[in-house]
């Protein structure tokens, strides 16, 4: 079969993808809805953990220790889950007001709002004529025009505000059901619960690492002795405060 070549003008003439490596992501933990369940699940792993060590070492009984570890692990889930969306609203309010100071902007002053399309583009290293060419093709669809500026000068693109609700539930039912294996030990196995629980948290970090590095293209093995590690650090400081307490 022959392969498109750069010679062949599709639509607006812009030629065919040339071969190459497959574009789409192909990583287990990559896809928008695996990286929200990644995320959340390592989130949820270490509150329930540390405030139940810290109950336990502090003396008190096993139905107050996994009260208050399942109690701090709702509390996390739901204040994640309003803060996400609290922030994506507010990125999305951001975006609005920007992007109606850039279309005023384009209407006031266009031959300044050209200049800094002409900047930006010769920072890329457009330069003579076909700078000129490509800022005249910019500036001809006013929409195309703000969006470009948007993504360019300002840094900022649209939040996809209709996926909020749907992400900010997954994190949460994620972090929710990941933070409930630690706290299992201390029903089936009382007397060694801490160890237990700490050591199946350890193995969920380690494994959750791992696969967001794989999503990001990380090395996994640093991402999740990184993410071992931070777990750790909040559980030992917890137990500390116990300790110091009690």
């Amino acid at each position: 079969m022959p392969t498109a070549t750069l010679a062949e003008p599709t639509r607006d003439g812009l030629p065919p993808m040339p071969p190459g490596p497959p574009h789409e992501e192909r990583h287990f933990a990559a896809g928008e809805t695996m990286r929200q369940v990644v995320a959340g699940a390592a989130e949820g792993l270490v509150p329930g953990t540390a405030v139940a060590a810290a109950l336990s070492l502090a003396g008190m009984a096993t139905p107050a220790v996994l009260a208050g570890g399942l109690a701090s692990l709702a509390a996390f889930s739901v204040a994640g889950a309003l803060e996400r969306v609290r922030a994506v609203r507010a990125e999305a309010a951001l975006y609005a007001a920007e992007r109606l100071r850039e279309e005023e902007e384009s209407h006031l002053y266009p031959e300044r709002e050209k200049w800094e399309v002409a900047a930006i583009l010769h920072r890329y290293g457009v330069r003579g004529d076909v700078l000129r060419q490509a800022v005249e093709a910019v500036a001809a669809d006013r929409r195309r025009w703000v969006d470009f500026m948007m993504r360019f000068e300002l840094d900022l693109s649209e939040p996809d505000t209709a996926r909020t609700g749907r992400a900010a539930l997954v994190r949460a039912l994620a972090q929710g059901g990941a933070g409930i294996l630690p706290l299992l030990p201390y029903v089936v196995a009382p007397g060694s619960a801490t160890g237990w629980s700490c050591l199946v948290a350890g193995m969920g970090l380690v494994g959750l690492g791992w696969l967001r590095a794989r999503g990001d293209g990380l090395p996994p093995a640093g991402q999740a002795l990184r993410v071992l590690g931070i777990g750790a650090a909040a559980a030992g400081v917890a137990a500390l405060v116990a300790r110091l307490v009690a």
